[in-house]
């Protein structure tokens, strides 16, 4: 049975990547500070202490593992772009220093594949309306995205023969949460359901099961069909409005919605090239139906 190992793996994102792994036949390893609760997940995990730390070598952690997936990523609670608070060298230390290590010492420990969780926060700045494709000059705006690109190259970097690399650039991962958690459009939803004004806000969205598709075809696609090392993930394209449209037809609420937002202005990602392996996300009919999840 094939072993892979997951940093990151108790995470929000994480959490999607381990529990479809597990239902595809993988052995999954997850990597961490702390242990998993033991109900956290359908069946039981090995588990492995990690750490993005550069200074330490972890290399006990990738003995015996065929693959490795990198989610982890240690920022301000609730923040990704300005998730390194006060403290932006230790998030570099950690977030780009640390990774790098990983990757290192994953390779030198002879695993086959690295599938790196980057972000659309690479590509930064665009002319509006343009669509990103992998090979659009990247223009990062913030600390994150220009660690997340600093990363793929010094990944890529790394690639051999014996060691093939995959960075999946994802934004906007939606998806139920851990019992008693918020999810991500609490606030929103709140704000709606009490009658407050909302701005116009559009962005794309991607549930956290077809982010963890898109892991496992980075994982089990033929060589010969890896082309490049990057691929954007992501689905639908959605404003407020829409969004809260859902709310309004599931329980009734009366409060007006908000004002469009300019989707056409919007940067959307080309997906083609992990649709050309396969990959079909939920669209609109997963989102809807999600939605009625979380207002439940």
């Amino acid at each position: 049975m094939t072993r892979v190992l997951v940093s990151g793996g108790t995470g929000f994102v994480g959490r999607f990547i381990v529990e479809h792994l597990i239902a595809s036949g993988y052995e999954v390893v997850v990597g961490g500070r702390t242990p998993p609760a033991s109900a956290l997940f359908s069946k039981p995990v090995a588990f492995v202490p990690l750490a993005l730390a550069p200074d330490i070598d972890q290399g006990g952690a990738f003995r015996h593992i065929d693959h490795f997936v990198h989610a982890a990523f240690q920022h301000v609670a609730g923040r990704y772009r300005g998730g390194e608070g006060n403290d932006p060298e230790g998030f570099r230390r950690s977030n780009l220093d640390g990774s790098v290590r990983l990757f290192q010492t994953a390779r030198n420990e002879g695993v086959k594949r690295c599938v790196f969780l980057s972000s659309r926060a690479v590509y930064g700045e665009q002319p509006p309306g343009a669509d990103l494709f992998e090979d659009t000059p990247c223009n990062s705006d913030s600390l994150y995205g220009a660690l997340k690109l600093e990363a793929e190259n010094e990944l890529d970097a790394l690639g051999t023969a014996a060691f093939k690399t995959v960075s999946l650039r994802v934004t906007g991962v939606y998806g139920v949460p851990d019992e008693g958690a918020a999810h991500k459009w609490q606030p929103l939803f709140d704000d709606y359901l009490s009658g407050r004004v909302i701005a116009p806000r559009a962005g794309t969205e991607v549930h956290g099961e077809d982010v963890a598709a898109a892991v496992r075809l980075a994982l089990q696609t033929p060589l010969d069909r890896l082309q490049g090392g990057v691929m954007n993930v992501s689905d639908v394209l959605i404003d407020n409005r829409g969004i809260l449209a859902m709310v309004q037809n599931i329980i009734g609420c009366p409060h007006p919605l908000p004002g469009p937002a300019a989707l056409a202005a919007f940067n959307s990602m080309n997906t083609e090239k992990i649709r050309a392996l396969g990959w079909q996300p939920g669209g609109r009919e997963r989102l809807q139906a999600t939605v009625r999840s979380l207002l439940a």
